[in-house]
């Protein structure tokens, strides 16, 4: 048997063939497919695809929010052996130009919410000869796409196509290798220009099966995909693992636009009430964010059982692995086993009386976000991963799990730590680069083979980029991004994201925290601020003068030193002398945060280089008064 996804396809179809596996949000409730039925609209539709000339290695991109549709089309590419280009739905206009005219993509299957992206870009598609596949039934783009295609038409005419075109498609299939590239999966491009992933179908089904084993997936589980398809996050735990172990796939809804998609997240989770939720750490930000609300609207009695409740609750669990003494779980048992059976119970059962656990992925999850939740009772297991690894690396297990860790090493992958100026491997518990080796691992860069040959070495082992250790128990911790590391004068290095999660925890009033230390006798940080938590701080506490409000602000900046998670954790020279506040907050619109909400730094870099400047030079003090202008305003909206 050949190790494809269309083996996985098919071995769903024969053992699953009457269970669900994707399921919409339709006008008249949740409709849904079974996996017979996938497979079905698969060979149609990849039947329609070979009628209208797509050949072996042709590209196909798909631009489109999470739906059954997305699922059926990339299976059906693969059919046709072809290769399909997913794209993220945050893509300006021009972003996804680049990517499908340097994939050599002669279609694009576009969804409703996503075709406004085209219009400004229709004439040079028009250029490339570049056809657009519908998935909506939408008459008013015909005028701008006249020769649209829509997939609905094309089912149809797959169906009747293929009594004859049978025996073409059935060869296709035999034909495809286990080394066919099935996706071209662009990087984000937080270090430059974005390059093309080529993940070939050996891969996917490595990383799958792997996955599957490590993590113990039971079968028939319940997953709502809220992640964006584009992700291999989302392909690997969400399109394959489904087909293995026979789940259900529900997608959220964006009937109202993508806009309203996340507003709607909530009620989805209690209307499929799925049974965990593979999720970034930014919507684990957002779920705590909306907790914590919810309960401050309560009485004071309830936000100090609340606050007590996970206090008490950390230092019961401990790390999740070495647990605490006896004495100190006794101790601390009874308030937290209140606040559980008063509280937490009704926040569980509030978010989904199913939801048992969530996998997060994409960035790295602070162990704060870790702590809150195991309190809670719905367990954030914290992976790790890179697009190029297909993607999952390792992962924390329900059963075996430690956090502020990455998890366990996948089976299925050799992964090493490495000294980058020895290149040899080191003991655990120290750090260096992370690399990995194994089935899951790239093809290569499309049409880049000098990026290709710097990312995987002569070993075939591929460079992460990633710092990282290995501790004693088998768990990978990541500490940060070689290329985003903090450099002292003295030449020491540091990864800087751990004290940026600590600050932007432990602070009522900052949002989002950039640190900078390029061979300087001391950091300085980027900060953008909560402004309604700030405005709300203004009015309760009768804050009258900018520089008033500018000292509250330092003394949150700094609440991470006397935190029992991050107290004396972080050697001085990299904790920040001074802080510069930005009127706008980092985000995908402005190019300071990708698709998978990741700090852009080089973007941040070159788009602030004055700001930073100021801080290491005799013009700081101008920069304290543009500290005190920015806060000032802030307080104008006040009134």
């Amino acid at each position: 048997m050949k190790r494809t996804v269309l083996e996985m396809l098919s071995y769903a179809a024969t053992n699953y063939q009457d269970l669900k596996y994707v399921t919409d949000k339709t006008d008249e409730g949740w409709f849904s497919m079974t996996f017979s039925q996938v497979e079905q609209a698969t060979t149609f539709l990849a039947t329609a695809l070979i009628n209208e000339g797509i050949i072996k290695d042709d590209k196909i991109a798909i631009l489109s929010e999470g739906r059954s549709s997305w699922i059926i089309s990339e299976y059906a590419i693969l059919k046709a052996q072809a290769i399909c280009v997913p794209l993220s739905v945050k893509l300006r206009p021009l972003e996804i130009l680049f990517r499908v005219e340097h994939s050599d993509s002669k279609y694009i299957i576009v969804s409703k919410n996503c075709v406004s992206n085209l219009l400004e870009i229709k004439q040079q598609l028009s250029c490339l000869n570049i056809k657009i596949i519908f998935f909506d039934q939408c008459k008013s783009i015909e005028n701008d796409f006249p020769n649209i295609i829509y997939y609905n038409d094309l089912l149809k005419k797959g169906e009747e196509l293929y009594p004859s075109l049978k025996n073409e498609l059935q060869k296709r299939i035999k034909n495809v290798e286990e080394s066919d590239t099935a996706t071209i999966s662009y990087t984000s491009g937080t270090c430059g220009n974005p390059k093309g992933i080529m993940l070939s179908h050996l891969n996917y089904w490595s990383n799958s099966h792997d996955a599957v084993q490590y993590f113990r997936l039971e079968n028939h589980l319940k997953l709502l995909l809220i992640l964006p398809l584009d992700h291999a996050f989302a392909h690997t735990i969400g399109f394959y693992c489904a087909a293995l172990c026979g789940m259900q796939l529900f997608f959220a809804d964006s009937r109202d636009g993508l806009k309203n998609q996340i507003k709607k997240i909530p009620e989805n989770i209690q209307e499929t009430s799925p049974d965990f939720l593979p999720v970034v750490p930014a919507f684990v930000n957002f779920f705590i964010k909306k907790i914590k609300e919810s309960i401050s609207n309560e009485g004071i009695l309830t936000v100090w059982l609340f606050n007590q409740g996970i206090k008490n609750g950390i230092k019961y669990f401990g790390d999740g692995f070495k647990k605490p003494s006896i004495i100190k779980k006794i101790f601390h048992y009874p308030i937290y086993a209140l606040a559980d059976k008063i509280i937490f119970s009704k926040i569980r059962t509030s978010i989904s009386e199913n939801l048992k656990f969530f996998i997060s992925g994409g960035a790295r999850l602070d162990i704060k976000q870790q702590e809150f939740f195991n309190c809670i009772g719905i367990p954030v297991l914290q992976g790790y991963g890179q697009t190029e690894a297909s993607p999952i690396i390792s992962v924390n297990q329900r059963f075996r799990h430690k956090f502020g860790s990455s998890g366990g090493i996948l089976s299925g992958i050799d992964c090493k730590i490495i000294d980058e100026n020895t290149n040899q491997e080191l003991p655990n518990g120290q750090k260096g680069l992370i690399y990995v080796k194994g089935l899951s691992v790239m093809k290569g860069y499309y049409k880049n083979e000098k990026a290709t040959l710097q990312k995987i070495d002569k070993d075939k082992r591929l460079n992460t980029g990633d710092i990282g250790y290995i501790d004693k128990d088998g768990f990978l911790f990541v500490t940060g991004r070689k290329r985003a590391l903090l450099i002292s004068d003295d030449g020491e290095k540091y990864s800087p994201e751990e004290i940026e999660d600590a600050i932007v925890n432990c602070s009522d009033f900052i949002l989002q925290c950039f640190l900078y230390n390029d061979h300087c006798k001391y950091t300085s940080a980027l900060i953008t601020l909560d402004e309604d938590k700030v405005i709300e701080y203004v009015s309760n506490n009768n804050i009258t003068s900018p520089e008033k409000l500018l000292e509250v602000i330092k003394k949150s900046f700094y609440n991470f030193q006397n935190d029992d998670t991050y107290k004396n954790m972080f050697q001085k020279q990299w904790i920040p002398n001074v802080f510069t506040i930005l009127q706008e907050p980092f985000s995908v619109r402005n190019e300071m945060l990708n698709s998978t909400f990741k700090i852009v730094r080089f973007k941040i870099l070159s788009t602030y280089k004055d700001r930073i400047e100021q801080m290491y030079s005799i013009e700081h003090q101008k920069g304290k008064q543009e500290n005190l202008r920015i806060l000032a305003k802030i307080m104008e909206k006040k009134f």
